[in-house]
């Protein structure tokens, strides 16, 4: 992640303490694909439950925290379109691909986002970032190349390429919500980039012909289980966003892929081959040298800051 895209954290909690709650959000956030995989419905039609359940919880903390709901601010518009993206892709990876792939690949973020500033905001990285570029993208191939040694899954190459331009929209999303909450608290920033994604999940879900509703109890029940975990993972984050910068933010959520490829296995049988599970170590290694090569260049003594 390179200086422009670092937010200015705020100094009224501990770093523990906000340390503490980004690690329980990436948690619950590794439930995501197992419930997704469990609500009967579309995968488009998840994504707007998701968002439609955790609407009445937003809306009560935004109003509890700021005690008017406001009005939506362009970040936030920006940051629920991105949202939408996001989860569009990342579903359907979840549909036709593993769930560990699905996750480790959309968690190439914050190699996209710094290869967004060198490209658009002119800041050349370090030659060591290149490197960390290039192991995460090996980890990658590795991942779409090796097989699964159990589950079922639908078409894994388009899973796959899925889940990696999730990381494209994920990237936009987290410099969207690490920009606006400069500005805004969590919970507002979450309620707006919410209504402004659930019709849009809503209208791609009819037009690909998704099963809108489920079918039976239990996908109800991981519906809501979905929009409770938006509240509480994506919540904890966006929290956590606002006191730490967003290079630190963006390498501990990398717990996700772990909860998420350790549930996987239980649940669905999801075993990773060899070669799988040693692309999915290399990818991760690789996004977290390219945070360490990204980081911040100390400034001489006496030199006026950047």
């Amino acid at each position: 992640m390179t200086e422009a895209a670092v937010a200015t954290p705020a100094t009224d909690a501990p770093r523990w303490q906000a340390l503490a709650v980004l690690v329980f959000g990436a948690c619950v956030i590794g439930l995501s694909p197992i419930l997704v995989r469990l609500t009967q419905t579309g995968p488009a039609a998840a994504g707007f439950w998701r968002l439609a359940f955790a609407m009445p919880l937003l809306g009560i903390m935004t109003r509890r925290t700021t005690g008017t709901l406001g009005r939506p601010s362009k970040i936030g518009l920006v940051a629920g379109v991105m949202f939408a993206l996001d989860l569009g892709f990342w579903h359907y990876g979840i549909k036709f691909t593993s769930v560990t792939n699905a996750t480790v690949l959309s968690n190439l973020t914050p190699v996209v986002v710094t290869a967004f500033a060198w490209i658009f905001l002119r800041q050349r990285p370090r030659a060591l970032f290149l490197l960390a570029v290039a192991v995460a993208v090996g980890g990658a191939w590795m991942m779409a190349a090796g097989k699964s040694s159990g589950g079922e899954l639908l078409n894994p190459p388009l899973g796959n390429a899925l889940s990696a331009l999730t990381a494209l929209w994920y990237a936009l999303y987290f410099l969207a919500i690490s920009e606006g909450r400069k500005t805004e608290g969590a919970s507002r920033l979450m309620f707006w980039s919410s209504i402004v994604g659930m019709p849009l999940m809503l209208i791609a879900a009819l037009l690909l012909g998704e099963q809108i509703t489920p079918l039976a109890l239990g996908g109800w029940l991981a519906c809501l289980g979905l929009g409770l975990m938006h509240v509480a993972g994506q919540g904890s984050i966006a929290w956590a966003m606002g006191r730490l910068p967003t290079a630190t933010a963006s390498v501990v959520v990398l717990v996700q892929p772990v909860v998420a490829g350790w549930l996987g296995w239980v649940l669905f049988g999801e075993a990773l081959g060899p070669l799988q599970a040693a692309g999915a170590a290399t990818a991760l290694a690789g996004v977290v040298l390219a945070q360490w090569a990204s980081r911040p260049r100390p400034q001489p003594a006496g030199a006026a800051p950047a």
